[in-house]
């Protein structure tokens, strides 16, 4: 299964609607990368949480919804050829987990493309998702489809920057992704953060903004510059603002093409958790979002 995933665009199928619009934007993406497409429906087992009682054989059971998932993908296959004829698809119908399946097949693929719905369905106790918990733990980079999706030549691409490891990453994704497309570029960091003390109300009021303004600036230029250097042809524009960075980011994406973040650290804590504005453009932005893991 793990060989099937390599270096192909991933679009996990879940029979809905939001999934298949999903997999028709992975398909374009792998056209447009020359990888292959690799269309999965994970299938639960139906009774390994029910009470012993008589049930029908397992076996004849998943062969059936095997047989019927596979009529659904082949349908979906052919979906994906009217939009991108040139890409090789591949399918996948294995049985387990779909969130644990995903995570574990993100090893090898270069990306993997989700259907809105997995961000607005069910959670877990903690108000989790299985897009996010997906998200948090994968290697490669995710992409939620969800929102509008606006293929409009002056839609952009938007892209979070903070100045750490893992915004960098995301950096990378925009400008390729952005210069792939020809799409321009928006920049966006958020000073607010940072720049006042919430208990504080005097410091507020003496602080000069001008002064986090300018630095803002300076994260964005340091942050940006050798991507420039390497995608020379992509119009960049740089916004700062003082809002909270994931309100900040909602409104320069309202309109884009895709929106860009980074996730968390790997260490043994962070990585048990989603940050805080990549949540919440998972579960709010009207564009599709693409989440990078840190190395």
């Amino acid at each position: 299964m793990a060989e099937e995933a390599r270096s192909a665009v991933l679009a996990g199928f879940d029979g809905t609607e939001a999934s298949r619009e999903a997999a028709r934007w992975a398909a374009q993406e792998a056209s447009n990368r020359r990888s292959p497409l690799l269309l999965v429906h994970v299938l639960a087992r139906p009774f390994q949480h029910s009470i012993p009682m008589r049930i029908p054989d397992e076996h004849e059971v998943m062969g059936k919804l095997a047989d019927a998932v596979r009529r659904e993908l082949d349908a979906l296959e052919d979906s994906c050829r009217a939009i991108a004829p040139d890409i090789e698809v591949r399918k996948s119908i294995p049985i387990g987990d779909a969130a644990e399946l995903l995570i574990e097949l993100a090893d090898e693929a270069e990306l993997v493309v989700l259907g809105g719905p997995l961000v607005g369905g069910r959670t877990d106790r903690l108000g989790v998702t299985a897009a996010e918990v997906i998200a948090r733990r994968a290697a490669a980079p995710i992409v939620v489809v969800r929102g509008e999706i606006n293929s409009a030549a002056d839609a952009p691409v938007v892209v979070g920057v903070d100045g750490s490891a893992v915004s960098t990453r995301a950096i990378g994704f925009a400008y390729e992704s952005a210069a792939r497309h020809d799409r321009p570029l928006v920049a966006v960091h958020s000073w607010g953060e940072s720049a006042f003390n919430p208990f504080d109300i005097v410091d507020e009021w003496d602080t000069d903004r001008s002064e986090f303004r300018d630095r803002a600036n300076e994260v964005l230029a340091e942050s940006t510059a050798g991507w420039g250097e390497q995608y020379p042809d992509v119009r960049v524009r740089h916004v700062v603002g003082a809002d909270q960075p994931a309100h900040l980011l909602l409104g320069e994406a309202d309109g884009a093409n895709l929106l860009v973040v980074g996730s968390h650290g790997r260490g043994p804590v962070r990585r048990a958790f989603l940050g805080s504005v990549s949540h919440a453009v998972l579960n709010q932005a009207n564009c599709p979002v693409a989440v990078l893991p840190a190395e």
